[in-house]
Parts: structure tokens; C-alpha cells; sequence
């Protein structure tokens, strides 16, 4: 018996059999800087000159970006303009006792546009629109007049079409609707449209409704269609103008990350392995699905995430970062920030240029 063993092993006969009912394991998705080498990234630090934590909101590309920064004193909080080389433009400063909020940026050309929020004595919270030349120059307010403003942490908070800005705001009343508001990006009159229901903005011209449990509607505000999403038994997460994040449920949470059509169509599995969305926008520039997972050592040590991006046009998960922190993304650039020995530091890549 041994000299038969040994004689087909001899001959390469002899084939190792995995246990059944056994899985190999999925081989660790490749780096980021391997797949895509002339993608653009940075390393920004997590403080400005003066000392002070510094909180990008919206990167112009992978090195320069407007974000927030409390003053040393503590008695101001600063939006500012930090250069690729670091040098700093205060566009706004306005006191911490007003609770200052600077959120939903977009670039319309050579300007940045964003809103403004303080609380006032009265406990209410006000939103301005505001513009920014990129070269130089005060802001400029576009409108106060934007209702009670929502936002959703999404790219399509505040959305550019045809030389408008056009954003939600819940509908006063007694039934819940929804008002679409718009104005010139050079300011003007605002154009208010009221929806039935309770809707976001999904990019031009699409509102989504909220997910519940396994249904959704996409609206189109040119044409009137409507979708009616449908998950079956499974949990719908959030949906896009093009595609739904849908979650296949164990008794312990999502046990897999799948993306369909909002019409049912094209499903596609992109993650059974307890990696679920980081960010809020679904499949970001039609081709990328954000993921984060807890199972990387390096973050268990330092805290933090795996932090993985599905590539559609590939099939594939790319490891982009082991340990990361407070994800974001706007306009297709991806940045997160890590915290090694107490050191601050965010990190960018531009989904762009892959």
C-alpha cells in the first residue's frame, strides 16, 4: 500500500482532497497602491499650523480642501481654505455660542458653494447659502431663505443643475411633505416645489424616499416616473439614482452586502464576510461601493476599520486602508483619518483618477 502512495505521488496523481462540507478561505484583497499605482492620494496632517485639530468636509482634490477648525482660544470655530502646502484662507469664523454647522459643499466651476447653520437664542437652527471664490475674495451669500433645510451626510445634499442649487426642506403642516427648493448659484428669487411624502435628493433630477424595511420609491422630478424599489425579504439599505444598497440578514446583523438596479435588475453580491457600507452614498461615480469591516489587527491595536472599496467594473474588493476612522466622500474624492500614538492624520484618495 505504501509503495502505491509513493508511486502516485510520484506521478502527480496523488491530489491533497479538502474535508467536506470545508470552505477555503477567500485569498486578502489586494492594496490599493498595487491595483491602482497612478491613482492620486495624499497624507494630510490632522492639525493646522496654529496647533489646532482640523476637520476637512470637502477635498477640491487630493491635497487642497475646506474644513473646519476651533480657534486656540476656543471662542471661534473657522471654515478655512488649506492650501496642498498647507497655508490657510479664513472664509468664515463665526462663535462657538451660535453652534456653527458648515456642511453640504459642492464646487459649481471656480467657486465653492456650502451652507451656513447657527442656532439662535431661540433655539432654532437658520441656514445660509454661501460662495466662495477659489482665487480669492469674501464669500458671498447666495439665499437665508431655505426653509428647514435637511441633510443626509450625502454627496446630493446640496445638487448643481443648470446654473441652480437645488436642495430638501421639510414642508410645514399638518402632513409630511416635502419642499424642493432651488436658486441661482448667483442668488435670486427661490423657487419652492412641494412633494407628498418624506424624499432626499439622489442627484438630478431623482428623489428617493427613505428605506423602509425592504421598500423604497425613486422619483424623477423632469419626467413624474416613479420606481417602486422592491428588496423581497431582504433589508434595504439606501438607494441612489442607479443602484440600492441591499443587506442579506443573519441573527446577528447583515450578514452580506449585496447592490441591485432600483428596478430589481442586476443584482450583484459584494461583500459576505460582515463588510457593510461606510458612507452613504451608494456606489459612488457609478463604479465604487465604499466597505468597512472589523478584522484587521493593525486596527484592533490602533482603532479602526478595514476600509475596502468594490470595484463594479472589476468585480473585486481593493483593501484601501487597514485602520480607518471617520469616512467620508464628496464629489470622488474618498478620505478617512487614523490616529497612531496619538497622532492625527487624514488620508485621501482620489476616486477619479483610478
Amino acid at each position: 500500500m505504501l509503495a502505491l502512495v509513493a508511486a502516485l505521488a510520484a506521478t502527480g496523481l496523488l491530489v491533497a482532497q479538502t474535508p467536506e462540507g470545508a470552505r477555503r478561505p477567500p485569498p486578502p484583497p489586494p492594496a490599493a497602491a498595487t491595483v491602482w499605482p497612478q491613482a492620486k492620494r495624499a497624507d494630510v496632517p490632522g492639525t493646522l499650523a496654529d496647533g489646532v485639530p482640523y476637520n476637512p468636509a470637502y477635498f477640491l482634490d487630493e491635497q487642497s480642501s475646506a474644513g473646519t477648525a476651533v480657534d486656540p482660544d476656543g471662542e471661534a470655530v473657522r471654515l478655512v481654505l488649506r492650501a496642498a502646502d498647507g497655508t490657510m484662507r479664513v472664509l468664515r469664523r463665526l462663535p462657538t455660542a451660535v453652534g456653527p454647522r458648515f456642511t453640504a459643499f459642492t464646487r459649481v466651476g471656480d467657486r465653492l458653494v456650502g451652507a451656513e447653520q447657527v442656532t439662535g437664542r431661540d433655539g432654532i437652527a437658520r441656514t445660509t447659502l454661501w460662495r466662495a471664490d477659489l482665487s480669492g475674495g469674501a464669500p458671498r451669500k447666495i439665499t437665508d431663505d431655505t426653509g428647514w433645510m435637511t441633510f443626509a451626510g450625502s454627496d446630493s445634499d446640496l445638487v448643481v443643475n443648470a446654473g441652480r442649487l437645488y436642495w430638501t426642506a421639510l414642508a410645514s403642516g399638518n402632513q409630511q411633505s416635502t419642499e424642493v427648493r432651488s436658486v441661482p448659484v448667483e442668488g435670486g428669487p427661490v423657487q419652492v416645489r412641494t412633494e407628498p411624502g418624506e424624499w432626499t435628493l439622489a442627484g438630478w433630477p431623482w428623489l428617493v424616499s427613505p428605506s423602509s424595511r425592504s421598500r423604497a420609491e425613486l422619483r424623477n422630478l423632469d419626467t413624474g416616473r416613479v420606481i417602486d424599489v422592491d428588496a423581497a425579504r431582504d433589508r434595504l439599505s439606501q438607494c441612489g439614482s442607479s443602484w440600492c444598497r441591499v443587506y442579506v440578514l443573519s441573527a446577528d446583523g447583515p450578514a452580506r452586502t449585496d447592490l441591485m438596479r432600483p428596478d430589481g435588475s442586476e443584482r450583484l453580491r459584494v461583500a459576505d464576510d460582515g463588510a457593510t457600507a461606510s458612507i452613504v452614498d451608494v456606489v459612488p461615480l457609478d463604479r465604487f461601493e465604499v466597505l468597512a469591516k472589523d478584522s484587521s489587527a493593525l486596527g484592533a491595536a490602533i482603532g479602526g476599520q478595514e476600509l475596502l472599496v468594490y470595484d463594479l467594473e472589476t468585480r473585486r474588493s481593493i483593501l484601501v486602508a487597514e485602520a480607518a476612522t471617520s469616512v467620508s466622500y464628496r464629489a470622488g474624492v474618498l478620505w478617512w483619518s487614523t490616529n497612531a500614538l496619538g497622532r492625527l492624520s487624514w488620508h485621501t484618495l482620489d476616486l477619479r483618477t483610478v
